[in-house]
């Protein structure tokens, strides 16, 4: 009797049951799973009931492609039933406390300041609260399960189960949020992807499920959880800097969309391109834990430093050339310090390294999880550049205008076409493709923000 041995590729694979067809797999289904999906199709025809006089054809597709594609996913990945079910639970519960009062033309909104429930966890602000403190606390657990070691890894266990709280929380905000829109005026109503501040917890929320995923999928290799102390830095990141855009641009009101975005296109083409940039900022954090696993101190100084050194010289570099608006000034110094930041944060992760090399599992399993990331990340970017071309044609007349955001959207597309063909073709492996993939966080990180920060276009509908 032969065994098939058992590596990170053949963990990340989903693993499907031997049929002989569909019939067989339905009768292979939980009562659970068969619970779940009753539940999801109720809440279509509930939907529909309800909401079905205020959609256009193309939003009843998207409905109702959404309700199988959530059963899907919920049965490929068993802990999505418990975080969908969950999550409508709490959004329902919301509503029904904001439903307690209503306003000239919906609820009253102003029950987010005084029903307990609502101001303290449920309302779409208090749930992102909630989301932010949760996830600065998993990067915490995480981090202190790499430094402190304990028979049953404690501490970064507690980590993934925050991780899965913040998940949660990004959800509830983002639903009761998008109720809270449509209790404004006829015209203000919509999907929360449309502006910097709301995007940012989709990455947020997109980014940390993804890796949740994948450490459940490896969970049999040793030291797995300890690459969320490497993913939920990047989190973490979103977190901060989506609280200070919330502070210095007041950013968490609520306001009627551009005319521009008054499409149904922005409900799928938004949410696909953060699959890309979510599973592309993932690739690039265990590309950073397998060099620093791998790679000889020395190599990791030269490159740790001179990546982010190069942003600086590069930002230095726009400061000599003068005659630079206040504000592109002000987006420079705020450029700087990042790359500052990062200097002192490689020079100590360099340091600790130390730690590191024991921890993390071993190179193959980081390997095979950055290339299955950048694989799902690259077909969803596809996916929403095509997305993004034909809602061009219909706002703007034509397809492509190489806007400021489309070429560096197309720029990032190369980079990780190219990386995916030297891997696919040539054997791309080991430092050079974990150099790649770090270098194009920076690329991807510039076609996300700092188009937004730097430079003007089509595309300016949230500039810092």
């Amino acid at each position: 009797m032969s065994s098939t041995p058992t590596t990170a590729a053949t963990i990340l694979t989903p693993q499907l049951p031997h049929t002989a067809g569909p019939l067989r797999f339905l009768r292979g289904r939980s009562a659970y799973d068969w619970a779940y999906a009753a539940a999801v199709l109720a809440g279509l025809v509930v939907a529909f009931l309800r909401y079905g006089p205020s959609m256009d054809v193309y939003e009843e597709g998207i409905l109702l492609a959404a309700a199988p594609s959530l059963i899907a996913l919920g049965w490929f990945w068993a802990p999505l039933r418990t975080l969908a079910l969950a999550v409508a639970g709490a959004s329902l519960g919301a509503i029904a406390l904001y439903a307690r009062k209503t306003d000239n033309f919906g609820v009253d909104l102003s029950q987010a300041d005084q029903v307990f429930w609502l101001k303290y966890m449920l309302a779409s602000q208090s749930a992102v609260l909630w989301m932010g403190v949760l996830f600065v606390m998993s990067t915490a657990f995480y981090w202190l399960g790499i430094f402190v070691r304990t028979p049953k890894a404690t501490a970064a266990r507690i980590g993934t189960t925050l991780a899965w709280g913040g998940v949660f929380m990004a959800l509830v905000a983002t639903m009761v949020r998008w109720f809270e829109s449509h209790q404004i005026a006829p015209d203000v109503g919509h999907i929360p992807v449309s502006n910097l501040y709301e995007v940012f917890v989709l990455f947020c929320w997109l980014t940390t499920l993804f890796y949740l995923y994948y450490e459940s999928r490896l969970a049999g290799h040793a030291g797995v959880r300890s690459i969320g102390a490497f993913v939920m830095l990047v989190v973490t990141a979103a977190v901060a800097f989506l609280f200070w855009y919330r502070e210095a641009r007041d950013a968490q009101q609520i306001q009627p969309l551009l005319p521009a975005l008054q499409s149904w296109w922005m409900k799928i083409h938004v949410p696909a391109n953060f699959v890309g940039y979510g599973t592309f900022s993932l690739a690039a954090m265990v590309a950073l834990a397998m060099l620093l696993k791998t790679a000889a101190t020395r190599a990791l100084v030269v490159g740790l430093v001179l990546v982010p050194g190069a942003v600086l010289l590069a930002i230095l570099g726009f400061w000599a050339f003068g005659g630079l608006s206040p504000e592109t000034t002000a987006g420079l110094g705020k450029a700087a310090r990042m790359a500052a930041g990062l200097i002192v944060f490689f020079g100590l992760a360099i340091g600790l390294r130390r730690f590191f090399v024991d921890r993390l599992p071993a190179a193959e399993v980081l390997d095979e999880m950055a290339y299955r990331a950048i694989a799902v990340g690259f077909a969803f970017f596809t996916i929403a550049t095509i997305l993004g071309a034909l809602w061009a044609a219909e706002a703007w007349g034509g397809y492509w205008s190489w806007d400021p955001k489309e070429t560096w959207a197309l720029i990032v597309w190369l980079n990780y076409a190219a990386w995916l063909h030297m891997r696919l073709m040539k054997g791309l492996r080991g430092a050079v493709a974990a150099w790649w993939a770090l270098i194009g966080l920076l690329v991807t990180t510039f076609a996300f923000l700092g188009v937004n920060m730097f430079l003007s276009g089509l595309h300016s509908y949230g500039q810092l």
